[in-house]
């Protein structure tokens, strides 16, 4: 039997099985919690398909927009949504996140301003923007969490590597003191604002 809401009911002796046949707030929370446990917060639309297989293209979309309304779901950016109930426990490296589903392909790390001004290399300390170098296409996005900034790279795989550093609970890798100071170089970016005692790699 189908239920009002849209979902359906079959009933045996002592048993009841609900089978939803499209997102609602219950099976948003039922699938997403287990994943916020796994410090799983950002999804690509994508994403989102494979959690909710039941969810066809047409109603997908209509799905996304309700949820949004009813505030479970935040959208960062275009294709990008944030379990909201999940972003007061996981605010820390959430715009690390948002960047990192912008740009799943691509590798991508902390640079320039950003990481310069965690290091104290520079004063100047960017607000709400998150500087971040990339293997993809250059952009700039403007997210409820702060404005991500992309810029191209063309160094090789290997050379990356070697010019940033893993940090443990940090989404995406950083550039060492030194490679961002290259960085900010390379890119045409403004110098005067480096202390060049503080750029030396640790």
């Amino acid at each position: 039997m189908k239920g009002k809401s849209g979902f359906y009911i079959c009933g045996e002796t002592l048993r009841v099985c609900i089978t939803y046949n499209y997102m609602n707030r219950l099976a948003l929370l039922n699938r997403l919690s287990p994943l916020e446990q796994r410090g799983i917060i950002v999804f690509t639309k994508r994403d989102l398909e494979k959690v909710f297989p039941e969810e066809n293209g047409k109603t997908m979309e209509k799905s996304l927009e309700r949820m949004r309304q009813d505030q479970l779901l935040v959208r960062a950016a275009r294709g990008v949504y944030v379990f909201a109930l999940a972003i007061p426990r996981h605010r820390g490296w959430l715009i690390e996140d948002i960047a990192k589903a912008l740009r799943p392909n691509d590798f991508n790390y902390v640079s320039l301003e950003s990481i310069l001004s965690e290091y104290g290399v520079i004063s100047q300390i960017p607000v709400d923007r998150l500087t971040v170098m990339t293997t993809g296409a250059k952009g700039l996005h403007h997210t409820p969490f702060g404005t991500i900034e992309f810029t191209h790279t063309s160094r090789s795989l290997p050379d990356l590597l070697e010019r940033t550093l893993v940090v443990n609970g940090r989404p995406l890798r950083i550039a060492t003191k030194v490679a961002a100071v290259q960085d900010l170089r390379r890119v045409g970016r403004n110098l005067d604002l480096v202390d060049w005692e503080e750029v030396v790699d640790d």
